[in-house]
């Protein structure tokens, strides 16, 4: 596997992050972005998750909630970054995908039209 502290997977993230248009990070509300190792047992290639009530779907109830929450998962990127020989570089690109992918579920894009988007 190739390999990154969780420091510098952590620092990529950030860096995704902040790649992302201010006009759009303006519009983000209540949610948090988190970095773990592995994804729960049950789904262990997942490279990144979106829990939480989309933007689209909140109305006058929406009140008091946790943070929505964006996970992104070390292991399981570069274990696949690895094994297609990309490098840092190959990281640095999957954690920007990644990261854009769980931010349009926030805003209530679903997979199959981020598919269309090439952000599949």
């Amino acid at each position: 596997m190739l390999e990154m502290t969780r420091e510098d997977f952590e620092e990529l993230v950030a860096e995704a992050l902040d790649r992302i248009p201010p006009e759009l990070t303006r519009l983000m509300d209540n949610v948090a972005v988190f970095v773990e190792d592995e994804p729960p047992a049950e789904d262990p290639e997942l490279l990144g998750l979106y829990e939480g009530t989309p933007l689209t779907e909140r109305g006058e109830w929406y009140a008091g909630v946790l943070p929505d929450r964006i996970t992104i998962y070390r292991g399981p990127t570069l274990r696949m970054v690895d094994g297609e020989d990309g490098g840092r570089e190959g990281v640095v690109s999957e954690v920007e995908v990644t990261v854009v992918h769980e931010i349009a579920h926030h805003f209530g894009i679903d997979d199959e039209r981020l598919h269309e988007l090439g952000y599949g």
